[in-house]
């Protein structure tokens, strides 16, 4: 994937808050967290944690998971687009019959 996905505070933003017109301090309110906590997933300064995507899950009626797996492919792709020591890793050799 060459283009960024979409992180949940995108998403949160764009499909939850704009079209219920809600602001942080009311979203905030509503799943029992900090407005600074909500500010910070907004903002992309902070991760989806399994609490908070249980909160969200049930705020929004989607699925925890849904949550998880947003937050979990914006954390792969920046760490597959960030140059790190990862890149030398070089694959084992594996002998064919441990592979089946």
């Amino acid at each position: 994937m060459t283009r960024r996905p979409s992180s949940p505070g995108f998403i949160i933003r764009t499909h939850y808050m704009e079209p219920l017109n809600l602001t942080v301090t009311e979203l905030a309110l509503r799943l029992g967290i900090s407005r600074k906590t909500l500010s910070k997933i907004l903002n992309e300064r902070g991760s989806v944690s399994p609490d908070m995507a249980l909160r969200l899950s049930r705020a929004f009626n989607t699925t925890p998971q849904l949550w998880l797996n947003l937050q979990q492919t914006v954390d792969l792709w920046l760490a597959e687009n960030t140059p790190g020591d990862w890149q030398k890793v070089t694959p084992l050799p594996m002998d064919q019959s441990e592979t089946a």
